[in-house]
């Protein structure tokens, strides 16, 4: 059974679960540029240019993936959240979506 949670619950619970696997994807990711950064020989400069660009961008937008994007859904959600009341509706979304193969089917 699922239990409503809060944004910042909600956020800090998915940031658990996901942290692992996505460290593991760019960890591969940026140490298979690696070679490129530290590479010698003929035309050498232009894969340290490209490697240097790719790995520390890929660093850059791990770090910022693994920080903004929590804070821009508790963000969002906030304002949806804050919305919903400023209309005078359920900020939860208390009817089942037809779409959704987890909702109560209509003939039980």
């Amino acid at each position: 059974e699922t239990e409503r949670k809060g944004p910042v619950a909600a956020a800090v619970e998915a940031c658990r679960l996901r942290l692992r696997p996505i460290l593991m994807t760019a960890f591969a990711f940026i140490l298979g540029t690696v070679p490129l950064v530290i590479a010698t020989g003929p035309g050498a400069e232009m894969r340290q240019a490209l490697g240097t660009a790719v790995c520390f961008g890929m660093i850059g937008a791990t770090l910022f993936g693994l920080f903004l994007t929590p804070v821009f859904y508790v963000v969002i959600r906030n304002l949806l959240i804050w919305i919903a009341k400023k209309r005078g509706k359920s900020p939860d979304n208390t009817t089942p979506d037809k779409h959704d193969p987890h909702a109560t089917p209509s003939h039980a």
